[in-house]
């Protein structure tokens, strides 16, 4: 009969403290890290699974998408816009270019790099470069660190054979989407791909794209490193995550995905054609949006308040001008810019500089008590008119 109690009493302490760890886990308190986890927490030293979560964009849903376009363009790092990419070359105080910041995590293993395919990129593991291969396709000399294996290679680059100074154009893949549920236009960098610039065996420059990395995934390690834009401004204020994000780059588009995969050279081998080109598909993908938006019943008043006031005006200097009268009246295209305290004053200015020209200016007469011929001259003046 004890050892009855005994297992009874086993069975429901056991019972309970499962009930419990149930209650904890459910409350969000403790859950054990699965194998997957503990891997890529290993993977990515110094960043945290939350971290990663935390940068990576979620998708659009097809559903929600009412237009998209994916855009090639190319960063030239000799523009000035575009020269916080590049500098700078070596390592100051911590501070280091992006190029040299790709590079770190791709040898290191922790960022993983993808076959340049030329307007077919696939993100998959079947697509992954082997970095020991990528390396010495382009002649950089490398060591291999502690704790690489075979399955997880693992590289170091000394400061000096690091190619820093021969990237000087990235390739970037944005994708602009429209999503119908917030009804706003998203711009997004989806891939960077740094270009090598080195001399062609027949004379001249030759370009080497190297690989794609997703922005995504390198996001983490661009929101630490932060840069200063102006010259004028020695304080950095925005991070190299900032600096894409917001569109503070300035890029050429050299293609557009078409079923045909032609880059914007070969549709228009005429370089006039090719800039127009380029100008009307920057320009349609950043009105696309504004030409869906529909005004408020305040802005609407306020664009038609606009209109008249430029008709008013464009109709006063057309009576000027057929009156030949040189009265300067403002008719600016952008009044709708203006407050209503300067429209109000330019009507002011308008009628009073009309009033002042039409009246004819009177000779003036001294008051003085002068002696003499002069005075009596303007007295007697003074009578005969009081006379009439």
């Amino acid at each position: 009969m004890k050892y009855i109690k005994h297992i009874l009493t086993a069975l429901l302490t056991l019972s309970v403290s499962i009930t419990a760890l149930a209650q904890v886990e459910d409350a969000g308190g403790v859950r054990r890290r699965t194998e997957k986890d503990k891997k890529n927490a290993e993977k990515n030293v110094g960043i945290t699974q939350r971290m990663q979560s935390f940068y990576e964009n979620k998708p659009v849903h097809d559903a929600d998408l009412e237009y998209m376009r994916e855009i090639y363009r190319e960063i030239d790092l000799q523009k000035e816009q575009n020269t916080p990419l590049y500098f700078p070359e070596d390592i100051i105080d911590g501070q280091k270019n992006l190029f040299r910041i790709i590079m770190e995590q791709v040898v290191e293993g922790k960022l993983p790099a993808y076959e340049y395919l030329d307007g077919r990129e696939v993100f998959t593991d079947e697509y992954k470069v082997k970095v020991g291969d990528m390396l010495d396709r382009f002649g950089i000399y490398y060591t291999e660190a502690k704790g690489s294996t075979e399955k997880n290679p693992k590289y170091v680059i000394e400061e000096a054979d690091m190619p820093t100074g021969q990237v000087l154009t990235y390739y970037i893949l944005e994708k602009w989407e429209f999503d119908r549920r917030t009804n706003r236009m998203r711009t997004r960098v989806e891939a960077i791909c740094p270009v090598l610039t080195r001399a062609g065996d027949f004379g001249g420059e030759a370009r080497y794209p190297m690989f794609w990395v997703k922005f995504d995934a390198l996001r983490p390690w661009l929101a630490q490193q932060y840069i200063f834009l102006s010259d004028d401004n020695n304080k950095p204020q925005y991070s190299l995550d900032d600096y894409f994000n917001l569109g503070m780059y300035q890029g050429d588009i050299y293609k557009t995905k078409n079923l045909r995969n032609l880059s914007m050279n070969q549709m228009y081998p005429d370089e006039d054609m090719l800039k127009q080109a380029q100008d009307s598909i920057d320009r349609r993908l950043r009105e696309y949006g504004k030409n869906l938006y529909v005004p408020t019943r305040e802005e609407y008043l306020a664009q038609k308040e606009a209109a008249e006031e430029r008709a008013r005006l464009e109709a006063e200097n057309k009576i000027a001008e057929e009156n030949g009268d040189n009265i300067p009246v403002r008719s600016d295209s952008n009044i709708d810019e203006l407050p209503a305290q300067k429209k109000t004053s330019v009507r002011r200015k308008t009628s009073t500089t009309k009033k002042r020209a039409s009246k004819a200016k009177k000779p003036k007469v001294s008051s003085g008590s002068g002696s003499g011929a002069n005075s009596n001259a303007a007295k007697s003046v003074r009578r005969r008119r009081k006379g009439a």
